[in-house]
């Protein structure tokens, strides 16, 4: 009588009974479906998805080509993708370049891992007790909406003029925004889950070890990587406070004499970087997290 009532059920949802099928889908050989190329949160074949992307670069570089040699633009401003192209050639020659790579990724990394450190477990105890929000919560979201550009004098008077304020500057603008987005992870864990492990003699430390932070993981995975792009974009602000290298500091130096092509190069490269990052954090989050991809799927 169940699987009886189970096709009849099946028979009357749309799809089979599959949930994001569309009607009749499901009698359809799986060849002769079409892809539905905008319908809303479904996937697209992956060739196709690669194609758009490499369709969007190509597409920037032929504009840019296009401006760049027109008569109405000044090339001091807009360089054409040959003098760029020329001043890389000239840069990975020399080892300035591969330094300036060195030290930036040096600071942006430990700024954001001191905030991942700091911000994780205070960012679950705010989201798993309403009384730790209450403490936390409006300072942090208070202090996050001071511009990092601000804190410069404090960071030079607080730790001086070496490593240490360039690096607590990228901490100040990581850390607030990773702090309450972990904490907002936590509490998106269905509470059900809570009053589960509370029936079944579980402690609180236990939910919060057990039950919390798994559930909150994959999100939590996420912010991080979010942030970590929050963590480059503050390079050039951190690198203010008397650098003597690293691409931030390169990039203020060639504007003072409108190298624009030199900018470029450094302007390219870090976005190249930040690219590479965020597809590392997207890969290690599909094979540690395999069932989270498979639910927002």
């Amino acid at each position: 009588m169940a699987d009886a009532g189970a096709e009849e059920l099946a028979a009357v949802l749309p799809g089979g009974g599959q949930p994001g099928v569309e009607p009749g889908a499901a009698s359809r050989p799986v060849a002769a479906r079409k892809v539905r190329w905008f319908a809303l949160r479904r996937d697209i074949p992956q060739g196709a998805y690669v194609t758009l992307a490499a369709s969007s670069f190509l597409l920037a570089f032929l504009l840019w080509q296009w401006v760049s040699h027109q008569s109405f633009v000044n090339p001091v401003f807009v360089p054409s993708p040959e003098k760029v192209l020329q001043a890389a050639i000239d840069f990975w020659s020399d080892d300035a370049i591969r330094l300036d790579i060195q030290v930036s990724f040096l600071r942006v990394t430990a700024g954001f891992l001191l905030s991942a450190l700091i911000a994780i477990p205070l960012g679950v105890l705010i989201g798993a007790f309403k009384v730790g929000e209450g403490i936390v919560q409006p300072l942090a979201e208070f202090v996050r909406y001071i511009p990092v550009p601000a804190l410069i004098p404090l960071m030079m008077v607080l730790f001086g003029i070496g490593e240490m304020p360039k690096v607590m500057l990228i901490f100040a603008g990581t850390y607030f925004q990773m702090l309450l987005m972990v904490a907002d992870e936590v509490r998106k864990v269905p509470y059900d889950l809570v009053q589960v492990s509370y029936t079944m003699g579980a402690t609180r430390g236990e939910i919060i070890s057990r039950v919390l932070w798994p559930a909150a993981l994959p999100g939590v995975f996420d912010a991080l990587r979010l942030c970590n792009g929050w963590a480059w974009t503050y390079l050039v602000v951190a690198e203010l406070v008397a650098a003597n290298e690293g691409l931030g500091y390169r990039i203020l130096k060639f504007s003072r004499f409108l190298q624009t092509p030199k900018i470029f190069v450094y302007l390219i490269l870090l976005g190249i970087i930040g690219l590479t990052l965020d597809l590392i954090f997207r890969w290690l989050h599909r094979r540690l997290f395999p069932w989270a991809v498979t639910e927002r799927a």
